[in-house]
């Protein structure tokens, strides 16, 4: 799978491990940034990520700050992209299987890096279901215009 993964100051370390976790299970990993812990605007590398998603040049998208919510602000605002905020495992699965979402968001101040392991893990591994969810999410889809 082609992956996107960037990340501002607060979520380097964590991106620096979970790069090379996917890269060892075998994936094409992208990494955009940043390249240390000195301050940054996560902007900069949510919208790198969420373009390569929107654009097609990624299967999947993870962006990584503090809180994980300016990520996904940020990523939500591309076309054809719907990022989700993760904090469990099970978040991950439900976002990938009810609302098709493609770019996962995580928090570093809240996921110790065992847990982000599998939030990725499932994020990744989990299909869209589909049924009464393909409604729900062509109405999101369409508020883009």
């Amino acid at each position: 799978m082609k992956i996107y993964i960037g990340a501002d100051h607060k979520g380097f370390l964590l991106k620096e491990h979970l790069v090379q976790i996917l890269r060892d299970d075998g994936h094409e990993v992208t990494d955009v940034g940043t390249d240390s812990e000195e301050s940054t605007d996560y902007p900069d590398f949510g919208l790198a990520v969420a373009r390569a998603v929107g654009e097609g040049r990624a299967d999947r998208g993870i962006t990584i700050c503090w809180t994980g919510n300016g990520m996904a602000i940020t990523a939500n605002k591309v076309h054809d992209v719907r990022a989700g905020l993760c904090l469990t495992a099970e978040m991950a699965l439900l976002t990938r299987a009810h609302n098709d979402a493609n770019v996962l968001s995580l928090a570093s101040k809240y996921i110790p890096f065992e847990e982000a392991e599998k939030i990725v893990h499932v994020f990744l591994s989990t299909a869209f279901e589909g049924g009464r969810h393909e409604r729900r999410v062509a109405k999101i889809m369409d508020a883009e215009g």
